[in-house]
């Protein structure tokens, strides 16, 4: 279901990026941070936001950099968007918007920074949703060679990795995108339209760059920013998340099912306050079952402080 109306698009001003976003709520009430994935843009919150404004809350909503009207400042910079880069630009919208403590959500590159976010700044975030569970990055090790099934669905990486896959993604970005949604997300029917209004975040001028230097980098296929080589080495020994946090999963996740249990998320969550595979819905969980993310979010909101 469409929003009958979308809130207006504002820009805040960081050291590297304009980074627009929308905001739902009292510009006073306690503020929650809603990250898209890859491919994807604001939309994916529309029918988060409300319940979390209608609850007394302030629902921000970014482009990442390389979507929609989020810009590089200086015209000569490099287009990155490495994990540690993405992560900083959560920190940085916060400052630029003046605040100091956060609820965070996210799913795909969202979910990355989102924890990224949480994990080096637990003074900052006080509770997160987590889409896809703990996804930070060791760029510095030697990748695992993962089940067939799962490179297979993996290929969209592997042909990015390749100069005819940045033609590609050039050329057919949003014939690529709409090909992902259908097949991370095989139970989802979703509406042209509802496509369309996000597909316009991909003529960014900078989303191709952007795209391809992140599944380069993280295979070591393209170097980093130099000024978060420290940060790199922080994330690659997988540092905790102290905030309370709620993982949720689609069990039908095109990009490879999740597994009943998670042994590992012991280990990574110093507060996990519960676990949830979410039957019938794909990659793009806000999108499917936006319900599931603004009851996860409030439930931690309610019971912190």
């Amino acid at each position: 279901m469409l929003r009958a109306q979308t809130p207006a698009v504002r820009l805040a001003q960081t050291a590297v990026l304009d980074i627009a976003y929308e905001e739902s709520g009292s510009a006073q009430a306690f503020p929650v941070i809603l990250l898209h994935g890859f491919p994807d843009d604001a939309r994916a919150y529309d029918e988060v936001v409300g319940p979390l404004a209608a609850q007394g809350y302030r629902a921000i909503v970014p482009y990442l950099r390389g979507y929609g009207s989020t810009r590089f400042r200086d015209a000569k910079a490099p287009r990155m968007a490495e994990q540690a880069a993405i992560g900083q630009d959560v920190i940085d919208l916060a400052d630029a918007l003046k605040i100091q403590r956060f609820a965070v959500a996210g799913y795909d590159w969202g979910g990355r920074a989102a924890c990224i976010a949480a994990a080096l700044h637990p003074d900052r975030v006080r509770a997160a949703v987590l889409v896809g569970g703990y996804t930070i990055q060791d760029v510095f090790g030697t990748p695992s060679p993962a089940p067939p099934e799962r490179e297979r669905a993996l290929w969209y990486q592997y042909y990015f990795n390749t100069e005819r896959g940045r033609v590609g993604l050039e050329r057919n970005r949003r014939a690529i995108c709409r090909f992902l949604w259908e097949t991370w997300s095989p139970t989802w029917t979703f509406a042209t339209e509802a496509y369309e209004r996000t597909a316009g975040s991909f003529d960014n001028p900078d989303f191709v760059d952007v795209v391809i230097h992140s599944y380069r980098h993280r295979i070591g296929n393209a170097p980093g920013e130099p000024r978060f080589l420290e940060t790199e080495r922080q994330l690659a020994k997988r540092p905790r998340i102290n905030a309370p946090t709620i993982t949720l999963y689609g069990g039908s996740d095109g990009l490879g099912a999740p597994p009943a249990q998670n042994p590992n998320e012991g280990a990574t969550f110093a507060q996990l306050v519960a676990r949830r595979v979410i039957d019938g819905a794909g990659h793009f969980l806000p999108r499917e079952r936006p319900d599931a993310v603004s009851s996860a979010l409030l439930e931690l909101l309610k019971s912190t402080s």
